[in-house]
Order: C-alpha cells, then sequence, then structure tokens
C-alpha cells in the first residue's frame, strides 16, 4: 500500500490559484492554510475527470447515492448509523456552523466557543447577533490541553443557548476523550443548550486515538447535537465546497434546511462527484495517508524537541496541524512575523486563534518529508542567526 500511492511529490501550485501558495512571495515556504500539499486520491481525480467530459454543469439535486455513502462511511468507520433524512448539505463546514446560529439566534442569546480555535469560530456570535461568551481550554504542567468539566460547566449561562465544538481540536490537535465528550455534554443538556460540533477532521486521527462524535454518546445528547462534517481536510478538496450536516432533531433541521436553501447559494456539482468517490472508493488512499501524516507529525515533533530550543510542540493526536508553543523566546515582533521575515517560512499567527494564541505559530506538516525538512531548517537557521546576534 506505501508504494500504490505518491506522497513524495509537490505539484507545482504557484502557477494555480491556490491561496496557500499565491498570498506571499515566491521565496517564502507556505506552511499555513490547512489544505496538504498531496494529489487528491486517484479514484476522486478519475471521477472528476468523468463528469467533466459530460460537459454540462447545471444545478444539482442531492444525489440519493451520496447520501448512502455518507451513512455506510459514518457506520464503517464511527458505528454511527445516521438516517438519510438526517443529513444536510452545505457549502462548507464554516457555511454550515454559521447557519446553525442564525437558526438559535434570539435577543440575548449567548454561544460559547472555547479558545484557542479555529478562527472563523471567533466571529460566529457577531455574525449572528449573539452574545459571544469565551472559555479557554485548560493546559496542564506540560502543555497539553483539555476540558475541566467543573469549569466548562461554570461558563454555561441562564443566556447560552449554543455551544460551537471543535473536535478534534484545531489548532491543538487534540481528540478529546469520552470522559471529557461527556462532561460537556451533560452540562449542556442540564442547561438546554444546542452543541454544534465541528468534527471536519475527524478521519485524521493518529495511532493510540480514536475519534468519538459527540452525538454518539447518547439519544438524548444527539438530539440536542448538530454535527459538520467534510471530505475536505480528509481527501485534500477543500477546494471543491462541499460538507454536510447531521440534524436529528426535525423542528431544527427544518429551519436549518430553508437558510442553507436561502443563504447557501446552492452546492457545487463537482464536490458532490469527489465526496462520493472519496467515501465509496478512498478508503485505501486514507490509510496510506496516515502513514505520512503519522511519520511528518513524529519527525516534526523530534526536529521541534531536539533541534528548535525554547520551542514547544504536544505531538497532535489528529489534524495535520502543529501548534508551537515560542512565548519562551520572545521573538519579535511576533513568532509569526519572525519566522516569516527571518526564515521566509509562512505559519499561522496565533493570535489570530484568539487572546490565548499570542506567542504561538500554527504549521502545517500536510507536505512531502521534503518540503517539511526545508521549513524546519529555514527555521532553526533563523533562531540561529537572531542568538548569534543577541
Amino acid at each position: 500500500m506505501e508504494n500504490k500511492f505518491n506522497f513524495e511529490i509537490c505539484p507545482e501550485r504557484r502557477t494555480t490559484e491556490s491561496l496557500k501558495w499565491r498570498v506571499y512571495a515566491e521565496d517564502v515556504l507556505p506552511m499555513w492554510v490547512a489544505d496538504m500539499d498531496f494529489l487528491s486520491p486517484p479514484p476522486v481525480i478519475e471521477a472528476l475527470q468523468q463528469r467533466v467530459e459530460h460537459g454540462v454543469f447545471g444545478y444539482a439535486v442531492d444525489p440519493p447515492s451520496l447520501k448512502q455513502a455518507i451513512v455506510a462511511w459514518l457506520e464503517s468507520r464511527y458505528n454511527w448509523r445516521v438516517n438519510e433524512e438526517e443529513i444536510i448539505f452545505v457549502p462548507s463546514v464554516v457555511s454550515g456552523f454559521n447557519l446553525v446560529a442564525m437558526a438559535l439566534r434570539a435577543p440575548g442569546a449567548g454561544l460559547l466557543i472555547q479558545t484557542p480555535v479555529y478562527p472563523p469560530f471567533l466571529n460566529v456570535a457577531r455574525q449572528a447577533g449573539m452574545k459571544d461568551q469565551r472559555l479557554p481550554l485548560s493546559r496542564d504542567t506540560e502543555g497539553r490541553y483539555y476540558v475541566d468539566g467543573e469549569r466548562f460547566r461554570a461558563a454555561l449561562t441562564s443566556e447560552t443557548r449554543m455551544f460551537l465544538l471543535c473536535n478534534p481540536h484545531n489548532p491543538v490537535g487534540r481528540v478529546f476523550t469520552r470522559e471529557e465528550l461527556w462532561a460537556m455534554a451533560e452540562a449542556c443538556l442540564e442547561r438546554d443548550v444546542l452543541i454544534c460540533s465541528d468534527e471536519i477532521h475527524c478521519d485524521l486521527v493518529y495511532s493510540g486515538h480514536t475519534h468519538i462524535p459527540i452525538a454518539t454518546l447518547d439519544p438524548a445528547v444527539a438530539q440536542k447535537t448538530v454535527t459538520l462534517m467534510s471530505p475536505s481536510k480528509t481527501f485534500n478538496v477543500a477546494g471543491l465546497k462541499f460538507a454536510f450536516a447531521i440534524v436529528p432533531d426535525p423542528a431544527l433541521r427544518k429551519t436549518f434546511k430553508q437558510l442553507v436553501h436561502d443563504l447557501g447559494g446552492g452546492m457545487n456539482i463537482m464536490g458532490l462527484v469527489a465526496a462520493e468517490a472519496a467515501y465509496t472508493r478512498g478508503a485505501e488512499w486514507l490509510q496510506a495517508l496516515l502513514g505520512v501524516l503519522e511519520a511528518n507529525r513524529d519527525f516534526l515533533y523530534e526536529f521541534v524537541h531536539n533541534e528548535l530550543p525554547g520551542v514547544k510542540m504536544n505531538r497532535p493526536e489528529a489534524t495535520y496541524l502543529a501548534w508551537l508553543d515560542c512565548r519562551d523566546l520572545d521573538l519579535q515582533p511576533n513568532p509569526y512575523e519572525f519566522f516569516l521575515n527571518e526564515a521566509r517560512v509562512a505559519l499561522n499567527n496565533g493570535r489570530d486563534f484568539g487572546q490565548e494564541g499570542r506567542g504561538f505559530v500554527r504549521l502545517n506538516f500536510g507536505c512531502p518529508r521534503a518540503v517539511l525538512e526545508r521549513g524546519l531548517m529555514r527555521m532553526k537557521e533563523a533562531l540561529e542567526r537572531a542568538r548569534m546576534v543577541s
């Protein structure tokens, strides 16, 4: 299997419309936005080619075969049996959780998030006209993030109407345990708070960890949960704009479906084609990808530990994103600008993930090993030059 797919080449992307590769100057190595520098799975490419050859690209209906593929995927990977009518297609997970918030908004209603977190989370409450409620994730003495059940329960108020969960977590890389999920779910049930769970990275989980969709904990939890998933990260098809929501509650599903119809703008027909190919014929490629990503993660962890003194990192339990703690180095004007200007490596600025992200950067290791090594060596050399000057 390892030799069947080529994860060592990085197709030239600067000549395409790639956001990742076109934002920065040509001498900058981009290791920021969360798409991978790997070819998408062969079955996905083949399905798209066949669809292009048809030559007509009109408005699309929701293909029943795709819903059947999603049901089968969730059952095989998470032992989760969902009904097809609970699945609603949306253009993206981001549009999905914003539309859920719009469905729930009411005067004085609050929305709770845990920071640091994926930047679009930070804008949802304001855009929905809700009260912005934030709870920093807890950290232990080793820098590992976790959910403190008592702190979470205390953060829910009489105003809180929605909790927006990120699991697996971006950027800290946690896969929350069953105990952590139960603590959050029970507190939300007690307060009659809807859980909207962004689980876009659920298929990218490493050895020793298991993703548990929070809706699978209990039927009562499922009724109070909207789960958002997508093939975009898993199969590197983010630009095709397809995701789906699982909405068990009939009343909320009706409201949400109308908002998707009115504001979502319809589905990308190529996204539908890619998703079905991925979920029906992409499992073998995904298994090979996970081996490559886990090896990259371990190489990155050892390099940071041994070659980047002053930088701290916990091994991500999922995702292809590493959360690097640079606070001990006091890099000026901040770690993001330091590595961009001095190493010519573009990372994500930690402050964009909330106040708790200051002094951090996020690094994307979803790339060929040679690219990862080149970026890390640039960072190492920049830090060495800075120490010589000081």
